[in-house]
């Protein structure tokens, strides 16, 4: 990657995946799609270059290809799960009519591509235990539904015209910097701000519902490692489970417990939420990333707790 252009760079992934590229290459090359309404602020505007790109109009992205000689696009926007459930063809629209515009984009400028895939994409079928990354994919939410479809979309674009397309499917994402925005797997993150608060937490997701997670650091290294990658030995690049660890909502509650010993929580289930929560794997396989690209997670349960509640602590005393 020389000059890279994240689309979605405001939102819960791309405002830190943004900062994060511009601490390892030269920061006027990492250039900030945004979409009006949704400007860049303080140091995401002041570290580097941006631009309105809005995924569902083809030229803007064509525009800020050929300005900024971008050869690599991240491509984050989308809505998530529980949102997109409220807006499917709003889902649909920036889901995969964006993607293919990127896509196409891509192929005439000669750009490679990321667009992250989810858990999600496997559906109530699939083995939830140890989910294979080769396994039955017939999710019933449009968030998945766009998923899995993007995640052919973007092979097909690899196979048919020679697009560099990567991929992985991320668990829930926990992040102390962006708060939670709809996501199923948010109530991971809420529960971190309402121990550090002092508040009692309701959780809307059932006791013994696992799910895979992953703390924010991980998911960002991810995403660059896979995109850093030797393509040459890539067998799965649309997508690659990748994992690092996975609890129900009594354990991350447990372990926050240790350090918050008058933490409190009840559960109120949310019934579309919960709904989800059921239709996703409770751990995957990702043996192929770590084989494939050595992917390898730094964080466990323990070590992102001790973390979270240190940074959301300095955050919340400013």
């Amino acid at each position: 990657m020389k000059n890279v252009l994240v689309i979605g760079s405001t939102g819960q992934i791309g405002s830190e995946l943004t900062m994060k590229l511009r601490k390892i290459y030269p920061s006027g090359n990492i250039v900030a799609g945004y979409i009006k309404g949704a400007e860049p602020k303080g140091e995401l505007l002041e570290s580097g270059p941006s631009m309105e790109v809005d995924i569902t109009n083809a030229q803007q992205i064509a525009d800020a290809v050929k300005k900024y000689d971008v050869d690599t696009i991240y491509n984050l926007a989308a809505l998530l799960s529980a949102v997109a459930e409220a807006k499917p063809l709003l889902a649909w629209k920036i889901g995969i009519g964006g993607l293919m515009n990127t896509l196409e984009v891509a192929r005439e400028l000669k750009c490679a591509v990321f667009t992250p895939s989810s858990i999600g994409s496997f559906g109530p079928n699939a083995p939830k235990d140890g989910t294979p990354q080769d396994t039955i994919q017939q999710p019933r939410t449009m968030y998945c539904v766009t998923k899995v479809s993007g995640e052919l979309l973007s092979n097909y674009y690899a196979l048919k015209f020679g697009v560099d397309t990567r991929s992985v499917r991320f668990p829930g994402l926990i992040s102390y910097v962006t708060p939670p925005g709809g996501g199923t797997t948010d109530y991971a993150v809420d529960i971190y701000y309402s121990a550090v608060k002092g508040e009692k937490f309701k959780c809307p997701i059932k006791p013994g519902t696992f799910m895979d997670m992953m703390y924010m650091p991980d998911a960002l290294r991810a995403a660059i490692e896979i995109m850093e990658a030797d393509e040459s030995k890539l067998v799965h690049r649309n997508s690659f489970n990748i994992a690092s660890m996975s609890f129900d909502p009594e354990i991350i509650y447990n372990k926050i417990k240790e350090y918050v010993p008058n933490f409190e929580m009840e559960f109120e289930p949310d019934p579309l939420r919960q709904a989800i929560a059921d239709s996703w794997p409770n751990r995957l396989d990702d043996t192929c990333a770590r084989v494939e690209w050595g992917w390898k997670p730094e964080y466990d349960l323990d070590a992102m707790t001790r973390d979270m509640l240190e940074k959301l602590r300095i955050k919340f005393a400013k």
